[in-house]
């Protein structure tokens, strides 16, 4: 990552990376990262300015300035010890919210009464400018009739009342993107991997590291019953993995050396080591998860004709603007007919409804692309489903022990246990759950497992 040294002392340096070098939900990726190595001793950061301050061990200044060169936003990935992203859209509207009514309070109660209509008028400037700019493109919308109304009122010189529409505009707009990043944030978090640790494969053997410290072209060995968090190609070792993430398909795929798996596939049987092709946001999950919560661009017809609907409404606010004006001649009556419109409400509530039901969807572990998936799903006659997986568990049980030999019941299932507990089949969890339930526990009385 490209940086600047803004200020460096003893065991104690601050980088300055600029302000679009990460973002604030990367901030907890990048502390952690840095952690993971033992001559760090605190780091933080901030996406706001794009700082990164480090504390380390004194005599290890070149290596933390190497650690913070190599650092590569797209080969960090998400931990469990990440706050989640919804925790951070939260925090930041919390913070947002605050700010907006911290600033209302000053305008209105500390700044004085002569100060208070030019301030008003510049920050008209930003709603009338983008009115204009929609009405010179022949689209009369929403920002038109924003841009109208607080027009109207300082042309009547009611500064108060156009502080207060563009205080309520504001608001407006930060619920409205807050709505909507928190649905699409729930959304996407119920794709998304995390894994805090894999074993890297290389010249020393086999060796758990943070991922975290996981790069691209780095060997790492995935055994029965993990998740695959990388995309990459089998160099070593045979595996059937579960590709129903990805295809919807519940039978397990062979691969061998040469074969390609996939983020958020499964071993079921088998042990292979991986070479790291993607990572993170790279992976074909991710994109699968950034297709779905970008999904508004699959747009429904409905969503199609809220938009239009919405967009309609407006010159009828101006008509009746007018029509007041004329009949009544109160110009304060007239305005109130901008200011009252229901076309915000018409084209957030459809997709923030699309949305909803495709996180709702997700939750289920059904995963729909977009909302004209979705509306089609109401027209379906006809719906084919897989069996296993799908319409069963695939949640046996033990129903009796039979011997045939001089073992008894209890033995049996003591050597059964001590074997089947290594191997993720619904059938082995059945047997080891018996012997649990049973109180029979064992000793490792084997060397490595082949299935």
């Amino acid at each position: 990552m490209k940086n600047k040294i803004v200020y460096d002392s003893v065991g104690r340096i601050r980088f300055r990376c600029g302000q679009a070098a990460f973002k604030r939900t990367d901030e907890k990726r990048i502390e952690r990262y840095l952690l993971s190595y033992d001559f760090v001793t605190t780091a933080k950061s901030s996406a706001a300015n794009g700082g990164i301050l480090i504390t380390y061990s004194v005599d290890r200044r070149s290596d933390v300035i190497s650690v913070v060169n190599k650092l590569n936003m797209q080969e960090l990935c998400v931990s469990d010890d990440d706050s989640s992203l919804s925790e951070e859209i939260d925090e930041r509207f919390r913070s947002d919210l605050t700010k907006i009514v911290i600033k209302r309070f000053i305008h209105k109660f500390l700044i004085p009464a002569p100060l208070r209509p030019v301030i008003t008028v510049i920050k008209s400037v930003k709603y009338i400018a983008n009115g204009l700019g929609q009405l010179l493109t022949m689209n009369v919308n929403v920002d038109v009739l924003d841009g109208a109304s607080i027009t109207a009122c300082l042309a009547q010189k009611d500064y108060k009342t156009a502080g207060s529409v563009m205080f309520l505009l504001s608001v407006s707009s930060l619920l409205e993107s807050y709505t909507k990043e928190r649905a699409k944030a729930a959304l996407t978090e119920s794709l998304m991997i995390k894994t805090d640790k894999l074993w890297l494969s290389d010249e020393n053997g086999e060796r758990l590291v943070p991922m975290s410290q996981i790069k691209k072209g780095d060997c790492v060995r995935i055994r029965a019953g993990s998740i695959i968090p990388v995309d990459g190609e089998v160099t070593e070792g045979q595996a059937e993995v579960n590709e129903a993430s990805m295809t919807g398909e519940a039978v397990a795929v062979a691969k061998s050396p040469g074969s390609s798996v996939f983020a958020g596939t499964v071993i079921e049987n088998g042990s292979i080591v991986v070479k790291i092709r993607a990572l993170s946001s790279e992976t074909r999950i991710s994109q699968i998860a950034d297709l779905i919560s970008q999904s508004e661009s699959l747009k429904s017809q409905l969503q199609s004709k809220a938009e239009v609907l919405a967009d309609s409404i407006v010159p009828y606010s101006f008509i009746g603007f007018f029509a007041a004006l004329l009949v009544t001649g109160n110009v304060n009556r007239a305005v109130s007919l901008l200011m009252v419109d229901f076309s915000c409400a018409i084209k957030l509530s459809v997709p923030i409804s699309v949305i909803s039901a495709i996180k709702e969807a997700s939750d289920h572990n059904i995963t729909v692309k977009g909302g004209k998936y979705l509306e089609e799903y109401a027209s379906a006659d006809t719906i084919v489903f897989d069996k296993t997986g799908t319409l069963t568990n695939a949640e046996p049980y033990l129903e009796s022990v039979l011997s045939f030999g001089d073992y008894n019941e209890t033995q049996i299932l003591k050597i059964a246990a001590c074997i089947e507990e290594h191997f993720p089949h619904s059938v082995a969890r059945a047997i080891v759950k018996a012997a649990k339930e049973r109180g029979i526990t064992h000793e490792e009385e084997h060397t490595e497992v082949i299935y």
